[in-house]
This record gives C-alpha cells, structure tokens and sequence, in this order.
C-alpha cells in the first residue's frame, strides 16, 4: 500500500512472535485527521494466532478498531457471505461479514501466499474500488528477523 494513494494518516504495526518472525501486520488508517480511525487492515500469515477466533467472535482487526473507538459494547459476528470481486484480471473470493453493530463493515479474503486480509471499517462501507488500492505485502516481511 503507497501511503500517497490516501488522503489522511496511515500508521502500521506488527504483531511479532517470540522467535523474532512476523505474525501480522496492521495498517491503521485515519481519513478523519486525528479525530478517530477510519479503517484497520490486517494481514496474518498463515498460523498466526490472531487468525484463531471462536464462532460468533469478530476478527482481531474488529476487535482493534472498537478499541481504538473506544468502544467497549460486545460485538458478534451474525452472518457471512462469499462474493467474487475482479480485481485487475484476478477474480478475488471476499467473505463479508455481518456484525450486530451495523456501523462497522468488514470484509476478508485470503493471498495466494495464504495470508489472510481483514479489512475493517467505521461507519462507511467498504466497497470493491478500495482492493484496487492495496498492494500485497512482500513475503519477507514474515519471515524470521
């Protein structure tokens, strides 16, 4: 992702592992000039912990945005539902996810290199121009430091 292509502030953090690899990265991005996130994007490699969650549990992407909202209401996932997005000449399998509260739209879909992305937003929803805007992460960036 090219910080340019986003008006607002982007911020980035790891989730490293004991052994010093890479067990996610996080993009935190705020259209609202410091007034509040607008947008989480995660990218967890597969067998990071973060990707285990229990039926009915949001994502840890969910789970940061309401943190950073300070939002301490339980929310659940109710519902999901597979929709195929063209992305370039590449047909994108997305799951959107339904949450009990309607203001967060959330949606996730998995790399040919198996990590899993988690796109969650606040208040808009997240529509199919915003996966022309990311741009894979390299491989390295897991890989034990």
């Amino acid at each position: 992702m090219d910080p340019g292509d986003w008006p607002g502030n982007l911020g980035a953090g790891l989730l490293p592992a004991p052994d010093g690899s890479c067990q996610g990265v996080f993009l935190r991005y705020d259209l609202f000039g410091g007034r509040g996130p607008a947008m989480i994007i995660g990218n967890l490699p597969e067998g990071s912990p973060a990707r285990e969650v229990a039926e009915g549990e949001v994502p840890f992407e969910v789970a940061q945005l309401l943190q950073a909202l300070e939002n301490d209401e339980e929310v659940v996932v109710t519902g999901a539902e597979d929709m195929p997005v063209m992305q370039g000449d590449n047909l994108l399998i997305v799951r959107r996810l339904k949450l009990s509260e309607t203001r967060i739209s959330c949606v996730q879909f998995d790399r040919s290199d198996k990590v899993l992305v988690t796109i969650a937003a606040w208040d808009r929803p997240i529509t199919d121009d915003l996966y022309a805007l990311l741009k894979p992460l390299p491989a390295e960036l897991f890989q034990q430091g």
